[in-house]
């Protein structure tokens, strides 16, 4: 499709199977009667999150947020600017946020203190992608996808400069 892919990391194939079994494993984690509020992280999270919460077997709300601290780089500038909040008061519910990838993991602290603060009755991260060696901060991660080595990677969701989001699979674009 794209003349600038270099290797592709994880086929739809592999992609399917996996949110398969991280639903069935979110499914399992909470009681048959509990409610969840599912928050996207716009825009990468949204195909993820699509496929994610239609194999999620316990009723699920769902919400979005923007956040930013790319802007048109590869490299994160560690500043959180939030572009979109919830539309849902999520006070004494059960959250579970879907992020498509955790680098440094900057975004994703400030977003889990944000909403920590907000008096949630449990809050849980969910990325398809997990790039570890990058980390700059600690993060309890309880579903993810794939770890992956330091690439920068596109697809499923995932961009660079708003393109190749409708990739069926994560890969790695040439430098």
């Amino acid at each position: 499709m794209y003349n600038d892919i270099h290797e592709i990391l994880f086929t739809e194939e592999e992609i399917f199977e996996k949110v398969k079994y991280l639903g069935k494993q979110i499914s399992q984690d909470y009681n048959k009667n509990d409610e969840i509020v599912v928050v996207g992280v716009l825009k990468g999270a949204s195909v993820f999150m699509a496929d994610l919460i239609r194999q999620i077997d316990i009723p699920v709300y769902i919400d979005f947020m923007a956040v930013s601290s790319y802007g048109y780089s590869t490299e994160s500038s560690g500043i959180v600017r939030i572009l979109k909040d919830l539309d849902f008061e999520i006070e004494g519910r059960n959250v579970l946020i879907v992020e498509d990838i955790i680098d440094t993991g900057l975004t994703l602290k400030y977003l889990t203190d944000n909403l920590r603060s907000r008096n949630v009755k449990s809050l849980k991260i969910c990325t398809l992608l997990d790039k570890p060696e990058r980390r700059k901060c600690n993060l309890d991660i309880d579903y993810i996808g794939f770890e992956i080595p330091d690439k920068f990677v596109v697809g499923y969701g995932i961009d660079y400069c708003e393109r190749y989001r409708n990739l069926p699979y994560v890969a790695v674009i040439k430098e």
